[in-house]
């Protein structure tokens, strides 16, 4: 079992309202370059979408149940298939029938995803993804770069985070972006 962290980042490390959905003065930053900029599977993720889970927080979670069911393309497929575990206080088990095969996440988040059998991918999510940096369980980085520079917004990784040794497993131009993906050094 290995986690998967997926992000949208700009050049300086930002990674909050991509799509503007959030309303901050400058979101929207990656929908600038064209909707084929952040269309169908630019993180690459193809079978482990079909043998993992989807982790979201609460907010990406509802943002993507609006906009996922309604899609009709072979990425959608895969999206709407995949089981999602949803991290939230306070959503219910009924609010949860907008997007197919989704699930609350129960008890705590790190035993929950320690206790995973299968690959756990987290899109978004930065609260999601804070808590399981922090407990060291990440194990794979895959950010799709825009040659952007916003100097302000939430950062993927901030300056009073912990430290981390990352392995580059490799880069490719993805648009109008650069996919990079990072792995945990052998340590």
């Amino acid at each position: 079992m290995s986690v998967i962290v997926i992000e949208f980042v700009t050049l300086d490390g930002i990674v909050s309202d991509p799509d503007g959905s959030a309303g901050t003065p400058l979101g929207g930053w990656a929908f600038r370059y064209g909707r084929e900029a952040v269309a169908g599977d630019k993180f690459r993720l193809g079978r482990t979408l079909d043998a993992g889970v989807l982790l979201l927080g609460r907010a990406t979670w509802q943002l993507f149940s609006r906009l996922w069911p309604g899609r009709d393309d072979a990425f959608a497929a895969r999206m709407n298939a995949v089981p999602k575990l949803v991290a939230s206080r306070t959503l219910a088990p009924t609010d949860l029938a907008a997007w197919s095969n989704s699930r609350l996440l129960e008890g705590d988040l790190v035993d929950a995803v320690k206790r995973e059998r299968r690959d756990v991918v987290v899109t978004g999510s930065l609260s999601v993804v804070d808590r399981l940096r922090a407990a060291d369980l990440v194990d794979e980085y895959r950010l799709l770069t825009f040659p952007a520079v916003l100097g302000t917004g939430r950062r993927l990784f901030p300056a009073d985070g912990p430290r981390a040794e990352l392995e580059c497993l490799g880069a490719e131009r993805v648009g109008a972006a650069v996919l990079t993906r990072h792995r945990r050094a052998a340590g």
